[in-house]
């Protein structure tokens, strides 16, 4: 029930009351969805905070209890989790920072409270204002930290979602692939060591776009629109300090159907590190349009022992 708390009552599992409860804070996405239901099958009990317009209604008959607050709510956040005992929090799924800081009157649609001013206040309300992704989330986290409650890697409760190396589907390997691949990846860590952007689109050795705040969707679209040739590689990474508590680079069935509509022909991922969300249907979508998904361990040079 959009806009309220809403528990599950009695679907809750029999076992439930001898774990202790997992807090969910979900955003935008399949990964929050994907999350819970790995916490669920394993029996234990989840208490969600979906964030509206943003987080997917499915998790209403997923979690054990689901409460629709906006992002700014952080006082009712934290007594929602205390009242239901939660001691552990993680975080998944997009939030799209530049509707929420910049599109209008984020202020009143996402009603920030008093914990809210408190948590974000010294990063955007002083002279030198600081709204860098890093910076707000380990905001965040500090603030749950404070309370008692751990902030824990959502990819450490459903590993199986992150992916493994090697060269996962698609088209046969070439030397002008392999090429773009390494060279997209080394500007990618520089950019992610900037704190800009996790993704970055490349072809013949230039860079064509590169993700900023409006995401990795728009990106593609972007470079759909500059190289109307086709044939270019999208590189995502992990930043060099990749705090895996959030903020997690993600690809899916919809990215693969943005880089081929846009004419991409390759996605390079950092193994390990990248969540692949609804793995058949990404890797079956990618094979039938052709596209490569190549994930690397971390380092440049593994581009090319993959490729070999």
């Amino acid at each position: 029930m959009i806009g309220g708390y809403h528990p599950r009552g009695s679907v809750r599992r029999v076992d439930s009351d001898l774990r202790r409860p997992i807090g969910l804070i979900a955003g935008w996405g399949r990964f929050p969805v994907l999350v819970a239901r790995s916490l669920v099958e394993r029996r234990i009990p989840v208490c969600c905070i979906a964030i509206p317009g943003h987080a997917d209604e499915h998790l209403e008959y997923l979690c054990d209890h689901v409460l629709w607050s906006g992002v700014g709510r952080l006082g009712t956040h934290l007594r929602y989790f205390r009242k239901l005992g939660v001691q552990q929090v993680t975080m998944a799924g997009k939030l799209f920072k530049a509707d929420l800081l910049y599109g209008g009157s984020p202020w009143l649609r996402h009603a920030p409270d008093l914990q809210c001013v408190r948590t974000f206040g010294p990063l955007l309300l002083s002279r030198q204002r600081n709204a860098r992704d890093d910076s707000l989330l380990n905001a965040v986290t500090q603030m749950y930290q404070n309370h008692q409650m751990e902030v824990t890697a959502a990819t450490d409760l459903a590993p199986d979602l992150l992916a493994r190396p090697g060269w996962l589907v698609g088209k046969p390997r070439s030397l002008g692939l392999e090429n773009d691949i390494r060279f997209g990846w080394e500007i990618a860590k520089q950019m992610g060591g900037l704190d800009i952007g996790q993704s970055i689109t490349v072809k013949d050795g230039a860079v064509l776009a590169v993700e900023a705040i409006e995401g990795t969707d728009a990106c593609i679209c972007r470079t759909g629109e500059v190289c109307r040739r086709g044939g270019w590689v999208l590189v995502k990474v992990a930043k060099p300090r990749q705090d895996m508590r959030y903020d997690v680079p993600t690809i899916g069935p919809q990215t693969v159907r943005l880089v081929h509509e846009a004419g991409g022909v390759a996605i390079a991922i950092e193994a390990n590190k990248t969540i692949i969300v609804d793995q058949d249907q990404t890797f079956a979508d990618a094979a039938k349009a052709g596209i490569a998904i190549v994930a690397m361990d971390g380092s440049a040079t593994h581009a090319r022992q993959i490729a070999a």
